[in-house]
């Protein structure tokens, strides 16, 4: 049974670097005859003849696209398919089969196939479905990338809390959508007490230290929807979404209590305790206390330079 068909017309677009394809069909014909078209298009090309050696292959190493066929013996093609996105999910699949089937074909697609073409096939739609999947795949690995660029654009190295850049980006985006919404929001402007005291006595490494716990103990005591940053040497913010003031001032008063704890993680130095490690909080509302980000900012700043001139290891609350 011929499963294929040459067209007259060519295709041109060449592949912009070398990509890995694996080819998955009982057929020793099919899987020449791919092979030939595949490479001939300058792709290092792969073959398996079951689903069970494909699922092999994947286990040992990565591959940009996998063209299989859907009806084989033990693990068929929508077998190969869930393998193929359970291991990568950029992986992008083409699956080949020898009946036009509306169910089969919204079956493949509902898990995640790039396309499915019927038997038999036009090798130039091959060699263009193929060249449009990868290039999909390639977009795709661009903007993951990107995405995580940014991501690591806006944390703190050291304490992996989010860094100023971070810290003002979300603020921005988090007071704008209380103007639309007329929700209330939080901010909470923390200080670390005596940290120059643990530097010098301890070292700076020692001061590294504590500032990795105590961003960690933040991180963990506040919901997922919040947001915590350095925001200078010794001094983190906390965003509170949908947080009034007085609930603001609550989480306030559990995180200072929960703060000697990272002090006394650090361990002995010299035989004796590390310095323990307390924090100075200030807090402010929007709109309660400010109808503007950079007021909000500075409203919080005020409250916790009131703190601490009360001699540090307590809150205030701005316009209190």
């Amino acid at each position: 049974m011929e499963v294929y068909s040459i067209a007259q017309t060519s295709y041109h677009e060449w592949p912009e670097s070398l990509q890995k394809i694996l080819i998955v069909d009982d057929e020793e014909s099919v899987c020449m005859v791919l092979t030939r078209v595949l490479e001939g298009a300058g792709h290092d090309v792969q073959v398996a003849s079951n689903g069970r050696e494909a699922i092999d292959r994947l286990k040992d190493e990565p591959f940009d696209l996998i063209i299989t066929d859907l009806k084989m013996p033990g693990i068929d093609g929508l077998g190969v398919l869930a393998k193929a996105k359970e291991t990568d999910p950029l992986c992008e699949v083409i699956v080949i089969t020898g009946y036009a089937s509306v169910d089969s074909a919204v079956e493949v697609m509902r898990l995640g196939a790039y396309d499915y073409i019927t038997k038999p096939f036009n090798l130039d739609r091959i060699r263009f479905l193929a060249e449009r999947a990868l290039q999909r795949r390639r977009l795709s690995q661009a903007a993951a990338e990107t995405e995580a660029y940014k991501r690591l654009a806006q944390l703190d190295g050291m304490t992996e809390a989010h860094n100023r850049r971070g810290f003002d980006e979300l603020l921005s985006s988090e007071i704008s959508r209380c103007r639309r919404f007329g929700r209330p929001l939080s901010l909470l402007m923390i200080d670390l007490d005596d940290l120059k005291v643990i530097n010098d006595c301890f070292g700076h490494q020692a001061g590294d230290t504590v500032l990795k716990e105590v961003a960690s103990a933040l991180r963990k005591s506040v919901r997922h929807c919040d947001a915590v940053a350095r925001y200078g040497g010794d001094e983190f913010a906390i965003i509170l979404v949908e947080t009034s003031k007085v609930d603001a001032i609550a989480k306030a008063t559990l995180l200072k209590d929960l703060m000697p704890t990272p002090g006394r993680t650090s361990g002995m130095v010299g035989g004796r305790p590390q310095h323990t490690t307390t924090i100075s909080i200030g807090v402010a509302s929007y709109p309660a206390d400010a109808r503007t980000l950079d007021e909000l900012v500075r409203q919080a700043d005020r409250a916790l330079y009131g703190a601490k001139a009360r001699g540090g290891n307590c809150i205030k609350a701005a316009n209190r």
